[in-house]
């Protein structure tokens, strides 16, 4: 790794926390724990009831573990900085969190596209939903999903591991990659239009995808039976839900990192480059899990039947 003298960042949003950083450290440990433990608990239940085993369950599973993955790419660092004095992060570990964070929020929307195409075809074409959904394709459709968001990560990434930076303070709490890549000494055309191509293959092409596939099946509810509606937006609605969650949560993070909001106050600003990463691993293990009925009878079977 080319880069100048500087051999570190500094995370300048923690500010003078004081003993609040006790507080601070206890509740997001606490919430930490939460979301990897309600994850973890789906993918059980998903393991362990056989009946489960079904492609849009499998891919759920694969959802849920990927929440985990994003979270661990967040909260240790979080977790570790509140009790430093200077908040520093080594270039290499700085860059492995945007790796992490960046390839698993790619993989998340990836995901979230698979499974909108999983629903479109069991409500546009139920017929022949065991030709074009099986656990076998769902495999390999997890497996393409993986390949895409490396390679994509990988190329914005190969533009940035060269660069010579002239500043070392990034105004967040974790490492954000616009952020580094504005403390550079000079930025060539090839990476700015390297960060805008992976925003549009990790952003706008998934997000392009799903909202067909959710246009399409509105279209068959307009035409459907009530019960079929009842059906279908049962089954959609935390679909959208997280979907709208995530747009939020991805908006606050332009804002944030590409915006001047240096005139709102600290915890604000904080909340606003977080927001996704803390709401979002809590929100898709309810939504998209204790939401579904088949979901809520395995739990209940496996925690509380004792045959």
């Amino acid at each position: 790794m080319k880069n100048s003298t500087v051999v570190s960042f500094v995370l300048s949003a923690y500010g003078n926390i004081g003993n609040l950083k006790y507080l601070y450290f206890s509740i997001i440990l606490l919430w930490y724990i939460f979301i990897c433990v309600t994850n973890t608990i789906l993918i059980v239940v998903i393991y362990k009831d056989r009946g489960l085993h079904e492609p849009m369950y499998l891919l759920l599973c694969h959802l849920f573990m990927n929440e985990i993955s994003t979270s661990m790419s967040l909260y240790p660092l979080l977790l570790s900085q509140m009790f430093s004095d200077t908040h520093e992060v080594t270039l290499p570990w700085c860059f492995l969190q945007m790796f992490c964070f960046f390839i698993f929020s790619c993989v998340e929307l990836c995901s979230l596209t698979a499974m909108a195409y999983d629903r479109y075809v069991c409500i546009c074409h139920p017929l022949h939903y065991n030709v074009f959904m099986s656990n076998r394709r769902v495999g390999k459709i997890i497996l393409l999903v993986w390949i895409y968001s490396f390679s994509s990560n990988m190329f914005s990434f190969s533009f940035i591991l060269p660069l010579k930076f002239c500043g070392n303070v990034i105004d967040k709490v974790f490492c954000d990659q616009q952020l580094v890549i504005k403390l550079a000494c000079s930025v060539s055309a090839l990476t700015s239009i390297s960060d805008l191509l992976f925003g549009f293959m990790s952003l706008i092409l998934p997000f392009s995808l799903i909202s067909v596939s959710y246009m399409k099946i509105l279209w068959v509810c307009l035409v459907v039976s009530k019960g079929s509606k009842q059906k279908v937006l049962t089954t959609c609605t935390p679909q959208i839900l997280s979907l709208a969650n995530i747009f939020v949560g991805a908006t606050f993070h332009f804002v944030a990192s590409r915006l001047n909001v240096g005139y709102l106050p600290d915890e604000v600003r904080v909340i606003l480059s977080i927001y996704i990463h803390i709401l979002q691993p809590i929100i898709t293990p309810f939504m998209y899990g204790l939401y579904l009925p088949k979901i809520r009878q395995s739990c209940k079977r496996l925690m509380f039947d004792r045959k």
